[in-house]
């Protein structure tokens, strides 16, 4: 029964290392030169991974020249990237593989003048070990869960911007109509006075006419 047991047990364990894929490293990188790292990752799989810069100066900021651009990308012929940054001392990403395929992971250090060397902490899980980083993964979407809402607020301030001005357009009609309309009873009350007036000059001129010539 022990024996079985025992031999369970290393099952499970070569079991779970094919299942499950893990790479921690840290590795130099010198500036003006690019290295990648490789993962063979099965279809429809989860892969998670973050990166850092290891500060030379504990304590310090980290120099403008400590800087690399991280590009992830599929061998299969797939010119997506899976993530991309550009000029950045950290980052994580995280997708789910579309298909298997030996996946690169590509760190790129700008060339400097005299050069410096940056030593860089990965850690690149996929398979079940990535479900440890499900904070990783949920920071991942939420960043772009907010930017697509920013971009929705945008819209929605767009419009509502948009209904304001018309609102007020629209008042400022209604004012000019009641302005015009004003103008225009002002106006016709005045010529109705004018013609009023003009004939009853008319009629007091005849009159006085005919009373001179006697004729009435």
């Amino acid at each position: 029964m022990m024996i079985w047991r025992s031999k369970t047990l290393f099952l499970l364990v070569i079991l779970g290392i094919f299942l499950t894929q893990i790479e921690s490293l840290r590795f130099e990188l010198e500036s003006g030169h690019t290295k990648c790292i490789a993962e063979e990752i099965k279809g429809h799989s989860m892969t998670v991974g973050k990166y850092h810069i290891v500060n030379p100066n504990e304590g310090y900021p980290l120099p403008d020249t400590h800087k690399v651009t991280v590009r992830v990308t599929s061998a299969q012929g797939n010119s997506h990237a899976h993530h991309y940054a550009e000029n950045v001392h950290e980052g994580h990403f995280s997708f789910e593989t579309a298909e298997g395929a030996d996946y690169h992971t590509c760190f790129t250090a700008a060339d400097h003048k005299p050069p410096v060397k940056l030593t860089i902490d990965f850690d690149w899980k996929s398979g079940v070990a990535a479900k440890d980083w499900t904070n990783v993964a949920k920071k991942a979407s939420v960043e772009a869960m907010e930017s697509e809402l920013k971009h929705m607020l945008e819209i929605v301030q767009g419009v509502h911007d948009e209904m304001f001005y018309l609102r007020e357009r629209e008042e400022e009609m209604q004012e000019l109509n009641r302005d015009t309309s004003y103008k225009l009873a002002w106006m016709t009350g005045l010529s109705i006075l004018i013609c009023l007036s003009v004939a009853g000059l008319q009629v007091w001129h005849l009159k006085t006419f005919f009373e001179k010539k006697k004729l009435i």
